[in-house]
């Protein structure tokens, strides 16, 4: 687990995160921190990562996909027995980039409210969380890319949740 951290912080602190970086790496830097919460889920915490060669050199804003991730851990694997899959999946739609972070865990009505999008959560009637994970996200991607990018969240139709993140192709050579 020691390694897991390290290499992750390695990987995180190599980059400056407010600018834009290569796919490929920001792929890296999930699976480093998806390998140190298997350590704490290892029976419930399964992985899948559906993003073409052709589409690592795109670029992306840095650490991007970090609060999505760890959104998916929090309210889909953690609360649940028997755990949940997490999919990073990237596909290109015309002239656009398309990166989706799904999940199967029980979607926004977890225990009767949408605590997924507001992201405050309560422990013995203290808040927890300040749910800006997604804000930060949506202020992230209208700064950079204006009007000219997607940012939606989902209840897919066999469950679960997923946050779906739509810009402009730009290949880093």
């Amino acid at each position: 687990m020691i390694q897991s951290i390290s290499r992750f912080y390695r990987h995180s602190l190599a980059g400056d995160p407010t600018t834009d970086m290569p796919l490929e790496d920001e792929i890296a830097l999930q699976r480093h921190y998806l390998e140190i919460e298997a350590v704490r889920f290892p029976e419930r915490l399964r992985c899948e990562f559906d993003v073409p060669d052709d589409l690592m050199t795109a670029c992306v804003p840095g650490m991007i996909l970090q609060p999505l991730v760890e959104n998916a851990i929090k309210y889909a694997v953690s609360p649940q027995e028997l755990g949940a899959e997490i999919t990073i999946a990237a596909q290109l739609v015309g002239p656009n980039l398309r990166i989706t972070v799904s999940d199967t865990g029980p979607g926004l009505q977890s225990g009767g409210s949408n605590n997924r999008l507001t992201g405050v959560t309560f422990d013995g009637g203290e808040q927890v969380s300040t749910g800006v994970g997604l804000a930060n996200i949506r202020d992230r991607l209208a700064q950079a890319y204006g009007e000219d990018h997607r940012f939606e969240t989902m209840e897919p139709p066999e469950g679960g949740f997923a946050v779906l993140i739509e810009i402009p192709f730009e290949r880093r050579d």
